[in-house]
């Protein structure tokens, strides 16, 4: 079996283990909170809005928001491209993309974060990660790390956890996961 069959097969099962958490721990993103605190040098947060049974990273962030930190959104460009990030407060505008997706309107002003909060369907200890595929989240963690210093954190349930995430080349370890069960530091891996 090739690398990327093994992660079809993976993300397959992922995406199935991932709804039964969710359902199984509503409380996980509220108990997300007791393990994160906006660390010294880190000003720009971006996550995401979540999608189906992701972990939803929004408590995290106004968490993080509360403790000083500036909030961002990614917009999806072209497939090849990094994602962009733009400015999330209460005024900002959403538009719903191709993908079914809500983002910031593209005119919303652009920040670059020094922690990128980063949905999963699957990790190991390792700070290997299983995305979908499109390979956005790769391309622009090793665009933000050419650039300077970016944290990468992984947030999921305690359960979306593997033995081994197949990895190419191309992929980009994650930094550290946290989860509603605690925090992982994959450096210490």
């Amino acid at each position: 079996m090739t690398v990327a069959e093994a992660k079809r097969a993976l993300r397959t099962t992922m995406k199935a283990k991932r709804a039964e958490l969710a359902e199984a721990s509503p409380d996980a993103a509220s108990a997300v909170l007791r393990h994160v605190a906006l660390r010294p040098g880190l000003r720009v947060v971006s996550g995401t809005m979540p999608v189906g049974s992701e972990l939803d990273p929004r408590p995290l962030m106004r968490h993080l928001a509360s403790q000083g930190a500036l909030l961002a959104l990614p917009r999806t460009p072209p497939r090849g491209q990094p994602l962009t990030f733009h400015t999330w407060t209460a005024q900002t505008r959403f538009v719903r993309t191709a993908f079914g997706l809500e983002e910031p309107a593209p005119e919303t002003p652009t920040l670059v974060p020094d922690l990128v909060l980063v949905p999963l369907l699957a990790f190991d200890r390792t700070g290997a990660r299983l995305g979908y595929g499109g390979g956005y989240y790769d391309l622009t963690l090793r665009t933000l790390r050419a650039q300077g210093a970016v944290f990468a954190l992984g947030v999921a349930y305690a359960g979306q956890a593997v033995p081994h995430v197949p990895t190419e080349p191309f992929d980009e370890r994650l930094d550290a996961i946290v989860t509603e069960a605690g925090w992982i530091d994959a450096n210490a891996s």
